[in-house]
C-alpha cells in the first residue's frame, strides 16, 4: 500500500474518532466551546511541531489557503458537532460523507486520471460511505440535524480542497495556519463564553484527545495530498464517517441497519482496490 494511502487511511481514523469524541462532548457542553477548545489544543499541538522542525520560515504562499481552509473548517465543524448533538451521530457523521463529492471532482477537472482499478474503488468507497448513513431520517424534528448536515458537507468539502492547494507549499505551515486563524476567530467569543467553568478532568481529557486528533489527521491528509492524487487520497480520507459510525454502535449502543453494514462492506472493498491500484 503506498504511503499516500497509509496516512489518507490515518487521517480518516483518526477525524472519526475525533468526531466521535466531539459529538459526545458536545452532548454535555456548548459546541463552541468543544471546538474552541479543541483547536486551542490543535494549535499548540501544532506549534511545537512547527517549532521543533523548524519549519516557521516556509514560503508565505501557503497562507490564503489556509486562511480560507480555517474558515471553512469553523463552519463546518459547528454544524457539524451541533448536527451530531441532535442527531443520531450513526446517521448524522455519514451524511456529511458527501463532502468528499467535491475534491474528487476537482481533482478530475485537474486532469488526474486514476487507473481503471483506482475508479472503480473510488465509485465503491464513495457509494460504501453514503450506504453506511442508512438514513431514516422522518418528521420535522430530523430536518434541522440534516439540514446542518448539509452545510458541514460543503464547508467540508472546499475545506479539503484548500488544504491540498496550501499544502503543496507546506502541509505542517497550511495546518499551522489554519488553527492559528480558527483560534483568532474564536478567541474573543471564549472568552466572552468563560469555558473553564463547570470544566473537570473528563472534560479536559476528551478536548485534548479531540484537538491532538484533529490537528495530527489534518497533517496526516496534507502530507498526503503531496504524494498522491487528490482524488484517491480524498476518497481514503473521507471515510471517517464510517468509523463515527462503528465507534458510535460499539460504544453507545446505537443501531446500525443492514444497508449501513452493506456500506461499510463497500467502503473496505473500495480501500482494498485503491490500494491494489499503486
Amino acid at each position: 500500500m503506498p504511503v499516500s494511502a497509509v496516512l489518507a487511511l490515518a487521517s480518516s481514523l483518526m477525524w472519526g474518532t475525533a468526531d466521535f469524541l466531539g459529538g459526545v462532548a458536545s452532548r454535555r457542553r456548548p459546541v463552541l466551546i468543544v471546538y474552541g477548545l479543541s483547536q486551542l489544543v490543535g494549535l499548540v499541538t501544532l506549534a511545537l511541531v512547527t517549532t521543533v522542525m523548524g519549519a516557521w520560515g516556509a514560503d508565505s504562499r501557503f497562507w490564503p489557503w489556509a486562511i480560507g481552509s480555517g474558515l471553512l473548517g469553523i463552519v463546518g465543524m459547528v454544524a457539524f458537532y451541533r448536527a451530531l448533538a441532535l442527531g443520531p451521530m450513526g446517521i448524522v457523521s455519514p451524511l456529511v460523507s458527501v463532502a468528499v463529492v467535491i475534491p474528487v471532482a476537482v481533482g478530475l477537472l485537474r486532469g488526474e486520471e486514476p487507473s481503471s482499478l483506482a475508479h472503480l474503488g473510488v465509485v465503491f468507497a464513495i457509494v460504501g460511505i453514503l450506504l453506511a448513513s442508512g438514513p431514516e431520517l422522518t418528521g420535522a424534528e430530523a430536518l434541522v440535524p440534516l439540514a446542518l448536515a448539509a452545510i458541514a458537507a460543503l464547508a467540508f468539502g472546499g475545506m479539503f480542497v484548500l488544504m491540498a492547494e496550501g499544502s503543496a507549499t507546506s502541509p505542517l505551515m497550511t495546518m499551522t495556519g489554519m488553527r492559528i486563524t480558527t483560534v483568532a476567530v474564536l478567541a474573543i467569543p471564549l472568552l466572552l463564553a468563560r469555558p473553564w467553568r463547570g470544566s473537570g478532568r473528563a472534560d479536559a481529557w476528551q478536548l485534548t484527545s479531540i484537538g491532538v486528533l484533529d490537528a495530527a489527521a489534518n497533517l496526516a491528509y496534507g502530507v498526503a495530498t503531496t504524494m498522491g492524487l487528490l482524488v484517491t487520497v480524498a476518497v481514503l480520507g473521507s471515510l471517517y464517517p464510517v468509523v463515527t459510525a462503528v465507534l458510535a454502535a460499539w460504544l453507545l449502543r446505537e443501531r446500525l441497519r443492514p444497508v449501513q453494514y452493506v456500506g461499510v462492506a463497500a467502503a473496505l472493498t473500495g480501500v482494498l482496490l485503491i490500494s491494489a491500484s499503486a
